[in-house]
């Protein structure tokens, strides 16, 4: 019996399409503003989210199965919101992607956050590390960045998203 909570991969088809190619369409299609932006793979990926430059000053994720895409809205909403709390920096979301006929996964444009990829080796004072949260919401803001109501996905650009980079 398999378990519900472990994520389904994406089916073999639509895993061998995420790649820059797809990245460039799918920016291109739903944020033509960026489409001259060049489009590479971030040298360490990761297993939940093929991540991929957009620019020097972006980022865009596409989930790697079913079950993570339900990150998307999450990090959409809460990112902006925990960000001031946090005692290191986080992405911002800048923009949410629709599924289309290509990738059937909403997806996200961050901005990029420049510096090394966490690893235990490379932490020398985890206490600090951990850090502590300031007092953290509840829930989030009706008003929270990047939300219209009624606006499709693809038209939820964050204010402040850059227009051309």
């Amino acid at each position: 019996m398999e378990d519900s909570r472990t994520p389904r991969p994406v089916p073999v088809a639509v895993a061998d399409r995420i790649d820059a190619a797809l990245v460039r369409r799918l920016v291109a299609a739903q944020f033509p503003r960026w489409a001259h932006l060049p489009v590479r793979p971030v040298e360490i990926g990761g297993w939940d989210n093929r991540t991929f430059h957009l620019g020097d000053a972006m980022t865009v994720r596409l989930p790697s199965a079913e079950g993570y895409a339900l990150q998307v809205a999450k990090e959409q909403r809460w990112l902006p919101v925990l960000a001031p709390r946090l005692p290191l920096a986080v992405p911002t979301p800048l923009a949410e992607g629709e599924p289309d006929e290509d990738f059937p996964f909403p997806w996200s444009v961050y901005g990029w956050i420049e510096g090394r990829t966490a690893h235990p080796d490379r932490i020398t004072d985890l206490t600090g590390f951990r850090g502590r949260p300031r007092r953290l919401p509840r829930r989030a803001p009706a008003d929270r960045p990047g939300r219209r109501p009624g606006a499709r996905p693809a038209q939820r650009v964050a204010r402040g998203a850059p227009e051309h980079v």
